[in-house]
């Protein structure tokens, strides 16, 4: 028996706008408009989605038993009112009176289980919100500092997580990317996965220590664009991972790069940059980054699969070429994560009024690695901000301090630190180059002057092509 066999009577209740109090028109005038995923089915009704879970069976869940589908729905709601609770209203049963009608919450067994949500335009998903420009840095900081104390804020979950699961996310990669490979057509699906297994033998004892150390915690698990949406002005995750722990209970880090993936791989680096920098405001993270360039690339490839996996079940040949053409930038973006790259050293100097905070952000969106660098701000010890940049830099991400750097003193030590290091570092001051610049040997950290009267488009340009001539 098919899901839609068993379930006939309740998806047919659960479309009748009768049941809701409604008139039977159209959508437009009271009616119920229906939307299908791999795992549930939502019905939208005036301001309320009732969200039924199918009765399905995959590896990673088994929604055929009633008892299944209540827990999953009370597991949604429980997870997601933590970073959602004016979106997540409640659990509601279908019952089945001794005449055989259906009723919410009515006498009689309970026949299934709906999570009932308030409605939102689906034009408030950030995906969409991205395809259509809605989406801005200010945005993307508040998501950023309040994805941040969700982390914080989230249960440890020490009996997951680690180098092992994520050898078995791996696996299991590699398995349903070889389900789908012949449709790929030629993508570095080898690549992907051997590239992969060899940087994890680089961090593995890193994610065992992370585990060890409460960096693994019960995540959303799918944070991705499509999962998040604008909700009273406020940038809100919904719809996170219930049905699976090992799916959901993660390291922070690794659920940070659904997201950064995603911005990246639509074109969107400055976005995810923005989202980057917010989340590390408020959530410490020095070594971990190290990791990094592992779970972008396992994100990429989860998320190719998937793809190549809805092309084949598309009945639109435009839709599905377009899904196995995005399956494809996905893989290859996966195997540009896992090219090691040397992080950057950056200092971006002048007066605050000159724009030189929006510079240095702008520049840290296109440095790589992915997802660009990050950008500290000169405080009142250079010792400190250089001691921060150092631990960053040797986890491999670059890094753009923000200051005045207008004595040598301040820009010395910059110097002296990508000495050290070994890594390449560029100096920039928005005005005339501060008295004393000869005192900071430009073999050790070459230093420019922009004007900025040209413009900041301009300006920009200018700078990123020195940064990118210095980058091998």
């Amino acid at each position: 028996m098919t899901a839609a066999d068993s379930q006939s009577d309740v998806i047919a209740f659960l479309s009748d706008p009768a049941r809701y109090g409604l008139g039977d028109g159209g959508v437009g005038d009271g009616g119920v408009e229906q939307i299908e995923t791999h795992c549930s089915i939502v019905f939208l009704t005036g301001d309320r989605a009732y969200k039924l879970k199918r009765a399905i069976r995959y590896s990673s869940l088994d929604y055929t038993t009633l008892e299944s589908r209540r827990a999953a729905c009370e597991a949604e709601l429980l997870l997601n009112r933590r970073t959602a609770p004016k979106l997540y209203l409640g659990v509601r049963s279908i019952n089945r009176d001794a005449a055989g009608r259906l009723a919410f919450d009515g006498p009689g067994p309970a026949v299934d289980f709906v999570v009932v949500m308030r409605r939102f335009p689906r034009s408030d998903l950030f995906d969409r919100m991205e395809e259509t420009g809605r989406l801005t840095p200010d945005l993307m900081h508040a998501l950023g500092e309040a994805l941040a104390r969700f982390h914080q804020a989230a249960e440890p979950t020490p009996d997951f997580g680690g180098s092992e699961a994520i050898r078995r996310v791996i696996e299991n990669n590699d398995r349903e990317l070889g389900r789908v490979a012949p449709a790929l057509n030629g993508a570095a699906v080898g690549d992907l996965s051997s590239h992969a297994r060899t940087a994890l033998d680089r961090v593995a004892d890193l994610l065992d220590q992370r585990r060890a150390a409460g960096k693994v915690r019960q995540c959303h698990g799918d944070l991705r664009l499509a999962n998040i949406c604008l909700w009273a002005g406020r940038p809100t995750p919904f719809d996170c991972i219930e049905f699976s722990e090992e799916i959901g209970c993660i390291d922070v880090l690794y659920d940070m790069a659904f997201l950064l993936m995603d911005l990246h791989v639509r074109g969107r680096g400055d976005l995810g940059n923005a989202v980057f920098n917010a989340w590390l405001d408020v959530m410490p993270e020095t070594d971990g980054l190290r990791a990094l360039p592992l779970f972008l690339a396992l994100r990429a490839a989860t998320r190719g699969y998937a793809l190549a996996g809805g092309a084949a079940r598309q009945t639109d040949p435009r839709q599905a070429a377009r899904r196995l053409t995005l399956a494809r930038h996905h893989i290859q973006a996966g195997v540009d994560f896992l090219v090691p790259r040397q992080p950057l050293l950056v200092a971006m100097g002048g007066d605050a009024g000159t724009g030189r905070s929006d510079l240095a952000a702008r520049l840290a969106a296109v440095i790589r690695p992915v997802p660009g660098a990050r950008i500290l701000r000169l405080g009142p010890s250079i010792d400190g901000v250089c001691r921060d940049a150092g631990a960053v830099l040797e986890a491999g991400c670059s890094v753009v301090i923000e200051g005045a750097f207008a004595e040598a003193t301040q820009r010395r030590p910059v110097a002296d630190l990508a000495t050290r290091l070994g890594i390449r570092s560029f100096g920039f001051f928005l005005g005339a180059l501060p008295a004393g610049q000869d005192e900071v040997p430009q073999e050790s950290m070459p230093w420019k002057a922009l004007d900025p009267g040209q413009g900041m488009p301009a300006v920009l340009a200018d700078a990123a092509a020195l940064l990118m001539a210095e980058v091998p």
